[in-house]
């Protein structure tokens, strides 16, 4: 009888502040914090870890996914252009890759899918290779960064899915491009 006693005894206290944990509400994030959470589908607890707007954790939690809704971060910028017929990173767009290449490698449980697109000039065939073309040179980027090649996904569409719609150098300026899409 004793031996149990003891057993109790000393799974009480570590029971009890099992109990204290946080409860994982939501915290008020005004208007703001609503908007950003209707777009990304997940919302920031107390804790910072997102949810599935169910209460439960979703597959990605423990990443700082605050860092990626917030505007004046360099990540919040998804979108990387390219000129006609080219795969090589602008210097405009080096600093934003390599941003999220940092990102990645300092939060391992991030994953990432990168969208290549090219605009309509070219055959489907050619447009897919280019759009192949250019999520290798941005994936080769992130993991010189740190990122590990399990993290990156990568998808071409060629001219299949357009930002902008037209048969203008505006609309393929727009086209040309390879795109961001975190997982949550």
């Amino acid at each position: 009888m004793k031996f149990w006693t003891k057993i109790t005894l000393a799974f009480v206290p570590v029971l009890f502040l099992i109990g204290c944990g946080t409860s994982g509400e939501v915290k008020d994030e005004g208007a703001a914090g609503a908007a950003g959470a209707a777009d990304t589908g997940t919302s920031a607890t107390t804790s910072g870890v997102g949810t599935d707007g169910a209460g439960t954790m979703d597959a990605t939690s423990g990443f700082e996914g605050e860092q990626l809704d917030d505007p004046n971060a360099l990540i919040s910028k998804r979108v990387v252009y390219f000129d006609f017929d080219r795969s090589d990173i602008k210097d405009d767009f080096r600093a934003i890759v390599a941003a999220h290449g940092k990102y990645l490698a300092g939060n391992s449980n991030a994953s990432v899918t990168l969208e290549g697109h090219a605009d309509e000039r070219g055959t489907r065939e050619y447009n897919i290779a280019l759009g192949e073309r250019r999520i290798a040179t941005v994936q080769r980027i992130l993991t010189l960064q740190g990122a590990s090649s399990a993290q990156i996904n990568s998808i071409s569409y060629g001219e299949e899915r357009p930002a902008a719609l037209g048969h203008d150098e505006d609309a393929w300026s727009l086209n040309r491009r390879a795109e961001f899409i975190y997982q949550r």
